[in-house]
């Protein structure tokens, strides 16, 4: 079984509270999902903010347009701190994101660390190596994108 961490981070131009109240709406997840994922929420009467034990189901296009289901449980929250999701259903043996927020001079810095087993058993690290971690970077780069685009460029 192969296991591996991404370890992400960007500085943000806003007070912790705007960050805060962007990342953790459900609302806002297709917003940094590049548009090639066709990421759909498929939750009805999502809250406004995440909670512990919320369940949020969702239909992705990862590879080859090919549709799955992807469900995820938040199963911790520290309001304005961090939050983390995890994987009940979907393309991973294991998935466990965590979303943490730091003040910093002049914002906040966002960090993720990202905990996961790739599908396939023994061959996962083969796949890992040729296209999960690539897909990974891009997903992080387009996020890192938008919430730029958001809340602005770090100096």
């Amino acid at each position: 079984m192969a296991f591996y961490q991404k370890y992400q981070e960007q500085k943000v131009p806003a007070t912790l509270e705007e960050v805060w109240d962007f990342i953790s709406s459900p609302a806002n997840l297709k917003e940094i999902t590049p548009d090639y994922m066709g990421f759909d929420i498929t939750s009805k009467d999502l809250p406004e903010k995440m909670y512990p034990g919320m369940i949020i189901s969702y239909r992705v296009s990862p590879l080859m347009g090919i549709k799955t289901t992807w469900v995820t449980e938040i199963t911790q929250v520290k309001d304005k701190h961090f939050f983390v999701d995890e994987q009940r259903v979907g393309p991973y043996s294991i998935w466990h994101h965590q979303h943490i927020l730091e003040p910093i001079e002049n914002g906040v810095l966002m960090k993720d660390i990202i905990s996961y087993v790739p599908p396939f058993a023994f061959l996962g690290a083969i796949v890992n190596g040729i296209i999960i971690k690539k897909k990974l970077n891009e997903i992080f780069e387009y996020r890192n994108e938008a919430v730029a685009k958001r809340f602005g460029k770090y100096e």
